[in-house]
């Protein structure tokens, strides 16, 4: 029999930060999501600089959560891309969110703040726009 992993509580908040709380997640699903990375290699490039066996765990555990997928890629039997699901891609709501949080209370990039600032009065347009582009592509995927 399977181990299954005991939640803290019942509380939503709770068993979501108990899969996308830590602090590597949400930028491999923004890396992903906005800056179309798609391989290892790829991600591993973040500017944030995520050490290789960090990021090989996060992988498998947003795969075991099924936020991404994982894919060969063509050309290379060795090599994978990495994709978000729909389940993923409804975290764009919340990053999105956090982006605008950290452009008015961290030092965020001046980029950051402009481009925070652009979309903050279209923000339902924004993530609705980018959200439908990836489940466009989803769909075609499958």
């Amino acid at each position: 029999m399977e181990d299954e992993k005991k939640t803290r509580s019942s509380c939503a908040i709770s068993q979501s930060l108990d899969i996308i709380g830590d602090k590597w997640s949400l930028l491999i699903v923004r890396d992903l999501a906005y800056l179309g990375k798609e391989t290892y290699g790829d991600l591993l490039k973040m500017e944030e600089g995520i050490a290789t066996n960090v990021l090989a765990d996060r992988l498998v555990a947003l795969e075991k959560a099924e936020i991404i997928t994982k894919e060969i890629f063509v050309g290379s039997k060795s090599k994978f891309k990495y994709k978000l699901t729909e389940k993923g891609i409804d975290l764009y709501p919340i990053i999105f969110e956090i982006m605008l949080w950290g452009s008015k209370y961290c030092e965020a990039m001046p980029q950051q703040i402009e481009f925070a600032k652009m979309n903050k009065q279209k923000r339902e347009a924004f993530i609705r726009d980018v959200m439908k582009k990836q489940l466009k592509e989803l769909t075609e995927r499958s």
